[in-house]
């Protein structure tokens, strides 16, 4: 008999499909049932390998129905809340399906988890609700929410609701906010992959302004490692923040991985800045260490190595997202 079922939503994106393969691998007692609406970034291929998996269980249904989600919590006790619109040049371009998806849909989820009496729902949420650092200093748990992007105030948003229904309703909320991930399955709109991909391409690789963006990188295990010691081992209505101790300047991102592919810098192409760029992000991750336990266990050098390595060897995954392949099923 299962101990568990947990909900995982949005667990056919990046950081959801390695959840789920964490928790499958190191539960092997609990359920999950992958909850997404399969967007542009929900890719069915990042968990072909598990169906027919009893531990396993896709249903898809969009977080801003409210059937869908009373249907999806009918069997649950827990909740990780993954799903969302995550990328801040989309966001500029259409603000308006962020705040629905973000805000409006982890509202709904939380009306219909808090009716069904979900023991524990984990809220997944991101450092740049917290804004800009300048030169020095981290952000820790207290920081003051100050988001720079539509995307970034629609999370704070969700995270707002997260700790109003734990402050009114007494729900058991658990915020995460992490730095930056990177590693398997990440579509390749995002930095490292689309570097990855196009220098393998001999394609221009774009880099916003002058490339001295920072920001602190965190291999995708090792955060699902970290929401994993939350869900079970969090306080209710607590923040944890979660980072690497890694901060690396965008463009030495970009240098390392031409370097490692043995690729010329001639490829880089400097473009017009990002609006509203965040210069900074850096992340205080003592809390959930001093409390939890927990810590980053990659080191950079191996992780990024490996999430090469990845995309060397998953040649055919790319493609597929490409031609738009991927989005048939």
């Amino acid at each position: 008999m299962q101990k568990n079922i947990i909900l995982v939503t949005g667990g056919s994106g990046f950081i959801g499909s390695n959840f789920i393969r964490h928790m499958i691998k190191t539960h092997p007692e609990d359920k999950v049932i992958n909850f997404d609406v399969l967007t542009y970034a929900g890719n069915p291929d990042n968990l072909a390998d598990l169906n027919g998996n009893p531990a396993y269980e896709f249903v898809r249904g969009d977080i801003t129905v409210s059937a869908d989600v009373a249907a999806a919590m009918k069997r649950v006790r827990t909740v990780v809340h993954f799903a969302a619109e995550s990328h801040v040049d989309r966001s500029i371009e259409g603000p308006e399906v962020f705040t629905r998806t973000n805000t409006l849909g982890t509202q709904i989820l939380l009306d219909h988890a808090k009716a069904v009496g979900i023991e524990r729902f984990v809220h997944v949420s991101t450092d740049e609700v917290y804004g800009s650092l300048g030169k020095t200093g981290l952000f820790t748990e207290n920081t003051p929410l100050a988001p720079n992007s539509p995307y970034s105030a629609s999370k704070a948003g969700s995270d707002l609701l997260a700790r109003a229904y734990f402050h009114t309703f007494g729900f058991p909320t658990l915020i995460t906010r992490c730095s930056n991930n990177y590693g398997p399955y990440q579509f390749p709109e995002k930095l490292i992959p689309l570097m990855i991909s196009n220098a393998l391409e001999n394609k221009s690789l774009p880099v916003y302004g002058d490339g001295m963006n920072v920001r602190d990188w965190l291999y995708v295990e090792d955060h699902c490692k970290a929401i994993d010691v939350v869900l079970r081992k969090g306080t209710p209505g607590e923040v944890y923040n979660i980072g690497g101790n890694n901060e690396w300047y965008n463009i030495d991102i970009v240098k390392l991985i031409l370097k490692d592919l043995g690729k010329p810098e001639t490829l880089i192409r400097y473009v017009e800045d990002r609006l509203g760029h965040d210069r900074r992000y850096a992340i205080d991750a003592s809390k959930i260490k001093n409390e939890l336990g927990w810590e980053p266990s990659v080191k950079f050098e191996d992780g990024i190595k490996a999430t090469i390595k990845w995309y060397l060897d998953n040649a055919a995954w790319i493609a597929r997202i490409k031609s738009g392949a991927y989005r048939a099923k």
